[in-house]
């Protein structure tokens, strides 16, 4: 499950990267963002953020439960059990990750809604000067409204795009948690390995343990 986590987060990441920057792919991406919020596309998308929300929920509640079984009945903390570490770690991991698709996935709404919201009001501002070259010879009076209607629509696009660029800082500063997120992961990765070898370890001495008191045992039976 963990690779599949990841290759959703670098997925999210490839396609806020393609939003960010103007190139052909980027229309691409808008164009199936599109079709993915007409139909039954949102039910869809609505139904797999409340999975992943549900199982994020689950695994966090699993953690702090086995977070609080290492407090003892005094409320002295108590070592884990090396099976219990493993659970955790992983546990852990996979709640992380999960939590920052979710986080990515609001990112790239936030950034597809800004950028059709940004090309309406150019288009919207593209027809208003072309009527306005048609209208040269229009009244004073009707001249000075269309002027205020261009400077609304001026200031409509300098907060749109004001808020696109603070979108974009979010979407850089997003992109370098997802780098120290993976460093993190990968010493997690590493921490869960080397519990798991203890854990197989533990598991082979008591095997032998058990053998050993077998033996002794069945020839004190004899």
């Amino acid at each position: 499950m963990i690779h599949l986590l990841y290759t959703v987060i670098f997925g999210e990441a490839a396609m806020i990267m393609l939003l960010l920057f103007k190139t052909p792919l980027r229309k691409l991406v808008i164009a199936i963002l599109d079709k993915i919020k007409r139909g039954r596309g949102p039910i869809v998308v609505k139904t797999v953020s409340a999975t992943i929300s549900i199982v994020f929920i689950s695994t966090i509640y699993s953690t702090l439960k086995i977070q609080r079984r290492a407090i003892g009945d005094d409320g002295a903390p108590e070592t884990l059990s090396p099976t219990d570490q493993v659970i955790f770690t992983r546990h852990l991991l996979e709640a992380s990750l999960m939590g920052f698709i979710l986080f990515l996935a609001l990112m790239i709404d936030r950034l597809h809604h800004y950028i059709r919201e940004l090309r309406l009001r150019r288009k919207t501002m593209e027809a208003v000067k072309k009527n306005d070259v048609r209208s040269a010879f229009a009244g004073p009076e009707e001249i000075k409204a269309r002027e205020q209607q261009v400077d609304t629509f001026k200031d409509m696009i300098r907060q749109l795009e004001s808020d696109l660029d603070s979108k974009v800082k979010e979407a850089t500063s997003s992109e370098a948690t997802v780098e120290a997120l993976r460093k993190q992961s990968e010493g997690l990765l590493l921490e869960y390995d080397r519990l798991l070898a203890e854990n197989q370890e533990l598991r082979s001495q008591l095997q032998i343990l058990d053998h050993k008191i077998s033996l002794s045992t069945f020839k004190k039976d004899s």
